[in-house]
């Protein structure tokens, strides 16, 4: 892609330049008024624009079409030329966003070290945009359990339309990864994706951000949905988003267009929104946190992503898939996992979901071996806890065994635990637990607990006296 614009109403400079060019290997397009200069930007974006500021009988000047251009089309880098020129011009040109401004009549030596130099930036730009896009598609989603494959299908419909879509579902359950699943897989991939920390950003800062800000030092900053012009914005954890800024944004979302803060310029907008949330909505609008009306423009697709709960065969694979990316990234040791240590992080609980799966197995990387199999030991140890109902959820080795070995393992550290409650006390550990004294000696002993130690230790007394004690 090496295709210059030259924007100059006098024919010939602009056939004098596009000659030049031309020698040097240059695809070159002329225009000499803004009307002209707009219809080849939108026939086909060039990779350059050389600009002049004053155009005779032309509906916008060099500054109007600069202001535009980098509005609409952000990446093309523009270079000014004036041959009434003055620092006054240069400033202003400089603050709309131009890479550089050159005086008529102009050096041809300079010119060129310019426009090679704004070519390079320009070539720079579309390579790290190639690699973030690689990055992305390189980290795609893992899984085969019928949870993530309903999760998966749906992502799959939605990549081929440009609706909205809400994702809901718990903390680190990997809503961002599905967003920019959609983004990768869509007809937008080539554009940015741009992520909004709702919770992160200060309220107070918060439209500055999103928006944007012109100011009379600093000139024009672009925000946030400038930036992702084209492409995806994602909004992450939107019910943080301030009262006013969720206002500001439904009024983005209705007329796609929005002002710069200290602006007075309409800036449109084309861009495909995804939202995300660990909270109820419906819950935050009855509470008045937020609004109805911006529910409603996002929520045009809900997709839920479900956490590691409901997807506890992926985890072996998504534990793989973070040993290698650490690999890769960090140089960290490649290894694998044991049975055992697959079955205890099937096991485990996690709150934190995939972002707690991923710190686990970095930590284990970093403070394990540098060789050989990762052992369940190496994990982080659980134990038993009960759900509400009742219901009692094992986790470390114990899931690891067959039922008759678990069996065994839980009847001895039951045992023992009430023995060592009740002081070594046999007759009323057998009391509590529901046994007759001759029946829990007979079970202590086929489990290989010795019973003849004494208050404190991991046995229990075996005398007459214990009834009275």
């Amino acid at each position: 892609m090496s295709n210059i614009l030259i924007v100059d109403d006098e024919k010939d400079i602009r056939e004098l330049i596009g000659d030049i060019l031309k020698d040097e290997g240059y695809t070159v397009r002329l225009a000499a008024n803004s009307d002209d200069c707009m219809a080849e930007i939108n026939a086909d974006a060039p990779s350059l624009m050389i600009l002049d500021i004053w155009l005779k009988d032309s509906r916008m000047d060099g500054i109007d079409i600069l202001k535009t251009v980098k509005r609409d089309n952000p990446d093309i880098p523009v270079v000014i030329i004036s041959g009434h020129g003055n620092i006054e011009i240069a400033v202003a040109a400089i603050k709309q966003g131009a890479y550089d401004f050159i005086e008529k009549p102009f050096n041809i030596d300079q010119l060129m070290v310019v426009v090679s130099r704004a070519m390079e930036t320009s070539r720079l730009r579309r390579e790290n945009a190639d690699l973030r896009r690689r990055d992305v598609t390189s980290s795609e989603m893992i899984g085969s359990s019928p949870a993530f494959k309903t999760l998966k299908m749906q992502l799959e419909k939605v990549t081929r339309s440009n609706g909205r879509v809400m994702l809901t579902g718990p903390a680190g359950a990997g809503k961002e990864m599905a967003a920019r699943f959609i983004h990768t897989n869509s007809g937008r991939s080539t554009a940015p994706f741009i992520s909004v920390s709702s919770a992160t950003i200060d309220a107070d800062r918060m439209e500055d951000v999103l928006f944007g800000r012109e100011t009379a030092d600093r000139g024009v900053e672009k925000g946030l949905l400038e930036q992702a012009y084209g492409g995806v914005v994602y909004f992450d954890e939107v019910a943080e988003m301030p009262l006013g800024t969720q206002a500001k944004i439904l009024r983005v979302l209705t007329e796609q267009q929005f002002t710069r803060v200290g602006g007075s310029d309409k800036v449109r907008v084309d861009l495909r929104v995804i939202s995300s949330t660990s909270r109820d909505l419906r819950a935050e609008i009855g509470q008045g946190r937020f609004r109805q009306e911006l529910y409603d423009r996002l929520n045009v697709v809900p997709i839920a992503v479900p956490g590691l709960a409901d997807r506890r065969e992926d985890i072996p694979d998504l534990a793989r898939a973070f040993i290698e990316m650490f690999h890769r990234t960090q140089g960290l040791p490649l290894r694998n996992l044991t049975a055992e240590a697959e079955a205890m992080l099937q096991t485990m609980q996690w709150p934190g979901n995939i972002r707690q799966l991923r710190n686990v197995i970095e930590r284990v990387l970093i403070l394990g071996d540098s060789a050989g199999l990762i052992e369940a030991r190496e994990l982080p140890g659980q134990e038993p806890t009960a759900e509400p109902g009742g219901r009692l959820v094992l986790g470390g080795a114990m899931a690891t065994l067959p039922l008759r070995e678990a069996r065994e393992v839980f009847e001895r550290e039951y045992l023992l635990t009430q023995i060592n409650r009740f002081g070594g006390n046999i007759s009323r550990t057998a009391g509590f637990v529901g046994m007759e004294r001759s029946a829990l000696h007979r079970k202590l002993k086929s489990l290989g607990v010795v019973t003849t130690g004494k208050s404190g230790g991991r046995g229990g007394e075996d005398d007459d006296e214990d009834e009275e004690s």
